[in-house]
């Protein structure tokens, strides 16, 4: 496990998403980080990297690296506890007292498995797939469309706290008695 520094900033549209990129820690601010290139801010997070996730992102074409990447990053961003690991033999998952989301690149997207039980609310309509699966939902994301981050992040941040709570089918069956 490596830590990774990583800035998160603001796109100039101010439509709430990130732009993201991973540097060592001692390379500094590089170009792009505050000043141009649209970006409105910085901050530095730090999180334990899975060299096993490094080398399934690395394996990907560059395009879907990019994505794996910066979904790597919101996933951190919306709680610094969560860690990486790989299941079913080189799936990369995020785990936090339970699955909270999972990565698969796909021929011509990459999916983001949120492991929520069907109940975490979507009102800003980012799941992709599986509206009536009772286990995991998908937002899938394609070359060239930016990722949503602020929904992406609640959608995380409310996959944990029902994990904490003992988990979306323990949550299920409190609301059916």
């Amino acid at each position: 496990m490596t830590a990774t520094e990583v800035f998160l900033g603001q796109l100039r549209d101010g439509g709430g998403d990130l732009s993201t990129e991973a540097t060592p820690a001692a390379a500094g601010p590089g170009p792009g980080r505050g000043t141009g290139g649209g970006l409105s801010f910085a901050v530095a997070m730090t999180f334990t990297a899975d060299p096993r996730v490094d080398a399934y992102i690395d394996s990907l074409p560059r395009w879907q690296q990019d994505i794996c990447r910066e979904v790597r990053v919101l996933i951190h961003a919306a709680d610094p506890e969560v860690i990486e690991t790989i299941k079913r033999t080189n799936q990369p998952y995020f785990v936090l007292d339970g699955n909270v989301c999972a990565l698969l690149a796909a021929k011509d997207h990459v999916n983001v498995f949120l492991y929520d039980g069907g109940i975490v609310p979507d009102p800003d309509g980012i799941i992709t797939a599986g509206h009536d699966n009772t286990t995991a939902r998908t937002v899938s994301f394609r070359e060239g469309e930016p990722i949503r981050a602020d929904p992406l992040i609640a959608m995380f941040r409310a996959i944990i706290a029902d994990n904490r709570a003992g988990g979306w089918r323990r949550i299920k069956a409190q609301r059916a008695r």
